[in-house]
C-alpha cells in the first residue's frame, strides 16, 4: 500500500520504518494487531466534485461497513468503474478499515459524497437508466444490460432507501440456486461484484 501511495497523485508527508523507530514506537502508531515494516503519513485530498453523468458508475445508499466500503472500491478499480457516488450516510473513506480494505484503491478511486436522488436524476435525464439490486427484481443472468448506467447497491441490512428506489428504472436480483433453506442474501460486496462483472461480460 505505501509502494501505491507512493505511484498516485496524492502527497506522501513522511515515511515511517519498523527498523528506523523500532517495534514499539511502530505498534503505537499502527492501527494493525501486527506493526507493519513500514507506514505511510498522506495528505487527504480535498472532495471530489461529483461529475456529469457517463460510462457505468456505481451509487452507495447508505453502505455502513468499512469492509465492504474497501472492498467495493477495490472492485470498482478492477473493474474500470468511471465514479462511485456514495450518500452522505455511507462510512467515511479514510476510515482505516476502508484504507487497509481497498489494498492500494484509495490512492486512485474516493467515492463521491453526494445526493443520491440527484444522481439518479441526473442519469435519467441524460438518456441513462438507473439499476437497483432487490429481491424481487428481473433475473440479472437473463437481462440485457448496456455498457453505461448508473447500479445502485443498498444498505447492507434494508437495501436500497425509498427516497432512492423511487429513483430506480430497473430492479434487478441476483436469483439463489440453492434448493431449500438457503442464505437469505449476499453480501453486499459480493452482490456488487457478481452485478459489475455481469454488466461488464455483455
Amino acid at each position: 500500500m505505501v509502494k501505491e501511495a507512493l505511484s498516485s497523485d496524492m502527497r506522501v508527508v513522511r515515511i515511517i520504518r519498523k527498523d528506523e523507530v523500532g517495534e514499539a514506537v511502530m505498534s503505537r502508531i499502527s492501527a494493525l494487531n501486527t506493526p507493519p515494516p513500514v507506514l505511510a503519513v498522506v495528505e487527504k485530498r480535498d472532495a471530489p466534485v461529483p461529475p456529469e453523468p457517463s460510462g457505468l458508475c456505481l451509487a452507495l445508499d447508505s453502505i455502513r461497513d468499512p469492509g465492504n466500503l474497501g472492498t467495493i472500491l477495490r472492485i470498482a478499480d478492477w473493474f474500470g468503474i468511471d465514479t462511485v457516488y456514495a450518500s452522505a450516510d455511507t462510512v467515511e473513506v479514510y476510515n482505516p478499515k476502508v484504507i487497509q480494505a481497498s489494498m492500494g484503491t484509495i490512492f486512485r478511486k474516493r467515492p463521491v459524497y453526494c445526493d443520491l436522488t440527484s444522481v439518479c436524476e441526473s442519469f435519467t435525464s441524460n438518456g441513462m437508466e438507473v439499476f437497483g439490486t432487490f429481491l424481487d427484481g428481473d433475473d440479472i443472468y437473463s437481462c440485457a444490460l448496456p455498457s453505461k448506467g448508473l447500479i445502485i447497491m443498498g444498505n447492507e441490512s434494508e437495501g436500497v432507501s425509498s427516497a432512492v428506489a423511487a429513483k430506480v428504472t430497473r430492479r434487478l436480483t441476483i436469483p439463489s440456486f440453492a434448493k431449500g433453506a438457503h442464505a437469505e442474501s449476499l453480501n453486499v460486496a459480493v452482490a456488487t461484484a457478481v452485478t459489475v462483472s455481469e454488466f461488464r461480460s455483455r
